[in-house]
Parts: C-alpha cells; sequence; structure tokens
C-alpha cells in the first residue's frame, strides 16, 4: 500500500513521537513520587534501559506503550496499514525483546544496582 503522506511529511510525523517522557511514564512517575518513592528514570546501566529504578527495593519498572509492544486485546494494539512489512518486524520484535528482557531480568539478581 502506498503511504497517503509526502516523505518530508512522514518525516516529521515520525519526528514528533518520543521516546522518553511519554503519558504513561509520567503518570506512573507522579504516582511514585507522589507515594513517597524516589527513584532514578531512563537509567542505561541496567539491561532494557528501565523507566524507573527504584534502588531502595532492588526494582526496575518498564512502562510498555500499547502501540510499540502490541499488546494482546488492546484498542490501540494495530498494525499500520502503510509499509506492513517494516511495522510488522519492528513492532514484533520490540515483542520478542520485552520477553527477552523480562526473561533476564527475572533470573538476574538485582544486588549489583548501584547506589
Amino acid at each position: 500500500m502506498v503511504d497517503k503522506y509526502s516523505k518530508k511529511t512522514r518525516s516529521y510525523i515520525m519526528s514528533r513521537i518520543r521516546g522518553k517522557d511519554t503519558k504513561p511514564e509520567i503518570l506512573v512517575r507522579s504516582y511514585l513520587f507522589s507515594r513517597g518513592l524516589r527513584f532514578r528514570k531512563n537509567d542505561k546501566r541496567y539491561l532494557g534501559t528501565p523507566v524507573i529504578v527504584l534502588p531502595k527495593y532492588n526494582t526496575i519498572v518498564f512502562v510498555h506503550g500499547c502501540f510499540w509492544h502490541l499488546h494482546d486485546g488492546c484498542k490501540y494494539a494495530t498494525m499500520p496499514k502503510s509499509n506492513v512489512d517494516f511495522w510488522e518486524k519492528k513492532l514484533y520484535g520490540n515483542k520478542e525483546r520485552d520477553k527477552r528482557n523480562q526473561r533476564v531480568s527475572k533470573n538476574s539478581s538485582f544486588n549489583n544496582i548501584p547506589q
């Protein structure tokens, strides 16, 4: 299927999509902070770059958006109609990476979290 936008317009639209500080992430951080929890955000020292790291509790938190991580049964987890081959590879790859990171994080010890 042909993209309904020009390359320049599509590039602009895609540049507006944020990788950090998304609305769901801000909501989770606001909730945790209001409950007195203190944390680091987007710490690249850990596998998968967790959105929130709670060193006091040896805990990491990932916030996965419905579109980018293809949540099962969610109305926002839809496949784009243009450039389908690219998006299938990208979105299913994200889902696989999430599963892999979750397996590794369950098996690893968080005693090595820097204080």
